[in-house]
């Protein structure tokens, strides 16, 4: 058995034929958005305290939310509050067996980032 020749094996997957796959793409961005929706509410949530308290702790809340900086970070957490709850509903169709083929599931992947950048679009446009 030692006497056999050992050839050289492609990782798994192949490093060189891979394509990463829409579904594992939104997998790990549902996951980033999940993760930054809990600091965006550290920051909100400070901001709220701020205002409880008044004077300078507000004025200063108020001022890092109105820099670019917190103005990102508002708008980034309402696109991170729609992708987070239309992926919800995507695993939720999911979950009930349905949307399972891959034509089926690559068009919710896509109606999950559409939709998102949409409804984020329109949300910051009513407020």
């Amino acid at each position: 058995m030692s006497d056999t020749p050992r050839h050289p094996r492609p990782l798994s997957p192949h490093l060189q034929i891979y394509r990463p796959q829409l579904t594992a793409f939104t997998s790990i961005l549902t996951r980033i958005t999940g993760n930054a929706l809990g600091i965006s509410t550290i920051v909100i949530v400070w901001w709220l305290y701020a205002m409880t308290r008044g004077g300078a702790d507000y004025e200063l809340a108020n001022w890092f939310l109105h820099t670019w900086v917190g103005e990102a970070i508002l708008i980034l957490s309402v696109w991170g509050l729609w992708y987070h709850y239309l992926a919800g509903i995507r695993h939720l169709i999911f979950d009930s067996l349905h949307g399972l083929e891959i034509a089926t599931a690559q068009k919710l992947g896509w109606a999950c980032i559409i939709g998102s950048v949409l409804l984020t679009g329109l949300t910051i446009y009513l407020i």
